[in-house]
């Protein structure tokens, strides 16, 4: 891997985009380590996934413009379906997602960051689409997350007027949870992972799935979808073990994804 670092650290795995010097910009190289990665994360021990960007400039200051730019019609096309799989695979992968956004997160950026389960930033972070004001549209799911996660008014605004915004922005419109220092976001990123790897992983990974599946169909179909998840956790060691705590008035859990 030349661009992508993955780190695992128990049950919190790492991936770190590494390419600095372009601010983390993706190509089409990027884009292939980072869906090779994530067919090297082992979910049996791994229960959270940290996203980040190396350096303090920048998580991913967008795709590669300079490899863009003499793209035809055909190219382009392909390229957006090659960012849109991997980018899809990133949403739908078994566990959770954290986005810890360090810096610029314009364009391919902020599609990535959209397609993890949960965005917390650095006071420094810029997000944007900034791709009308390149003469294309975006086109790593920009339209499709974006309007989904802020509505479908600021997604439009943003969008038409290929104009940044600042964290606090961000914040107040719902792109993130939470703002953080620089030097604190990490940290925070673990913390929030390490609490989301203490609870029961296959009550996590289904509660995971029907919220993204559920939003897909109407309310009827998204009950029986959590009716049959909520049902599969039942008869596992893990719903016995956090059931039989909870009776007993016990704190430690020993949840084994089983």
């Amino acid at each position: 891997m030349e661009f992508v670092i993955y780190e695992a650290e128990g049950q919190i795995g790492i991936i770190t985009i590494n390419r600095p010097k372009a601010l983390n910009a993706l190509n089409s190289q990027v884009l292939r380590e980072l869906d090779k990665v994530l067919g090297q994360v082992d979910t049996d021990t791994v229960r959270v996934l940290i996203l980040t960007g190396a350096g303090d400039r920048a998580f991913v200051a967008g795709a590669d413009i300079s490899e863009m730019s003499t793209f035809t019609k055909e190219e382009g096309e392909a390229f957006g379906r090659e960012g849109n799989n991997i980018f899809r695979r990133l949403e739908t992968f078994p566990i959770p997602v954290i986005a810890a956004v360090n810096g610029f997160a314009l364009g391919g950026g902020c599609e990535l960051a959209l397609s993890c389960d949960i965005r917390i930033c650095s006071e420094q972070a810029v997000f944007g689409q900034p791709e009308a004001g390149l003469g294309i549209t975006p086109g790593f799911g920009g339209t499709q997350r974006l309007a989904r996660t802020v509505g479908t008014g600021m997604a439009k605004q943003m969008i038409y007027m290929a104009k940044n915004i600042k964290a606090e922005e961000a914040y107040r419109i719902g792109l993130v949870n939470a703002v953080y220092p620089q030097e604190e976001l990490m940290g925070a990123a673990r913390k929030m992972a390490e609490g989301i790897a203490g609870n029961a992983p296959i009550a996590v990974r289904n509660c995971k799935k029907a919220i993204n599946e559920g939003l897909q169909v109407d309310m009827d179909q998204a009950l029986v979808i959590e009716e049959h998840l909520f049902g599969t956790c039942f008869e596992t060691h893990d719903q016995k073990e956090g059931m039989g705590a909870f009776l007993e008035k016990r704190k430690e859990k020993h949840f084994i994804n089983r």
